[in-house]
């Protein structure tokens, strides 16, 4: 430096910068994955809006107060759904209980009508499984996930025949390497029990596996207590309740987006804690 150069300036002191809130890494697409079937690779909950609505116009006599009957078939479905135990002994059942769901409202309206009942609830049955389809990009997802080399399992709750229908009528049993059904395997999530048998049959670890699933409860917490990486499909758009049940460490629109880089821990808030919890076979 020349003595006409002018003095440098002092250089600041660096400012501290905080330490940032670990996050657990979510690992790019694994070896391994899980899915549920129902509202997360099939549109399930959705095809039965407005659908009991529809049904009573169809199979309920005139002279039976529709509106009254409406009203307690909403509050039968809420009662019988609302119960865990319950909840499970019916979608072993499916049949079964969607007979005692309508013969409940029918009763709550001092009504005796068992053709009527068995003729709705039966309706309701058929008809509601012949309108599933899979969520857009769904089918296409896990085609994908197996040129790229992963192994595939399919976790899914209910009874053997209804599920086991689903699955050839979409043609996804090749595309899995493991498939458990609660009826089959004798217990259902989120027994860990579960996941154990899901991952032992793909001989796979639970920190190179990821657990896809709509429900925080069934799908999401037990698999994140056995240290599998978890994706919850938010595809009701509700966002994660303040205090979920399962915290994933990932959340998605549709199956279709775990192909694409998204932050870990990314969610959503909202106020439909109990809609994001439970799984209903019915509504």
């Amino acid at each position: 430096m020349s003595d006409a150069d002018p003095p440098m300036a002092p250089i600041p002191p660096m400012i501290p910068i905080p330490p940032m809130t670990p996050i657990p890494p979510m690992i790019p697409i694994p070896p391994t994955l899980l899915f549920d079937l129902d509202d997360t690779v099939l549109s399930y909950s959705a095809v039965i809006e407005g659908f009991w609505d529809e049904l009573v116009g169809e199979f309920v006599p005139a002279d039976v107060e529709l509106s009254a009957l409406r009203a307690a078939l909403a509050e039968s479905r809420a009662w019988y759904w609302r119960d865990a135990e319950r909840s499970r002994r019916g979608r072993l059942d499916l049949v079964r209980a969607r007979r005692e769901i309508v013969g409940r409202a029918f009763d709550a309206i001092a009504c005796e009508r068992p053709e009527v009942v068995n003729a709705l609830a039966d309706a309701f049955t058929a008809r509601r499984e012949a309108r599933i389809v899979p969520f857009v990009g769904a089918i296409e997802t896990l085609h994908e996930l197996r040129r790229r080399g992963s192994r595939l399992g399919l976790v899914t709750n209910g009874e053997q025949k209804f599920q086991r229908a689903k699955i050839a009528r979409f043609a996804l049993e090749p595309l899995f390497d493991v498939i458990v059904i609660e009826q089959e395997f004798g217990t259902g999530k989120p027994d860990p029990r579960v996941f154990e048998h899901a991952l032992g049959s793909l001989n796979a670890m639970p920190e190179e596996t990821w657990m896809v699933g709509d429900n925080l409860e069934a799908d999401i917490r037990p698999a994140r207590e056995l240290g599998l990486h978890t994706v919850w499909v938010d595809h009701e758009k509700h966002g994660l309740p303040e205090r979920p049940s399962g915290r994933p460490h990932r959340v998605v629109r549709a199956i279709r987006e775990i192909l694409h880089p998204s932050d870990p821990e990314a969610s959503t808030t909202g106020d439909a804690a109990e809609q994001a919890r439970l799984t209903p076979a019915d509504r």
